[in-house]
């Protein structure tokens, strides 16, 4: 059996209409923060008697922001959600 690791954005590296550069690696480093902070979510979402929910709410509003500065492409808000969601724990 061998262990290979399942990238979800694997994708993002075989795009051929997306160019490479600067927001590719943005796009893509955004992308991997959004599936780790939403793991977060569910984390704060799991504790006991609703006393994650504060945290479950401000993190969800800061990914759905992020989703946004991608829909839109704007990258200097991409940069801005990139940055903050890095520092979410």
């Amino acid at each position: 059996m061998s262990s290979t690791t399942n990238d979800p954005l694997d994708f993002l590296s075989n795009a051929k209409g997306m160019p490479a550069g600067e927001q590719t690696d943005l796009i893509q480093k955004l992308l991997y923060e959004i599936i780790r902070v939403k793991e977060l979510i569910a984390y704060y979402d799991s504790i006991p008697n609703g006393a994650g929910q504060l945290g479950s709410s401000i993190l969800n509003e800061l990914v759905t922001e992020a989703y946004n500065s991608l829909v839109n492409y704007d990258t200097v808000l991409m940069k801005k959600y990139y940055d903050l969601l890095l520092n979410c724990d």
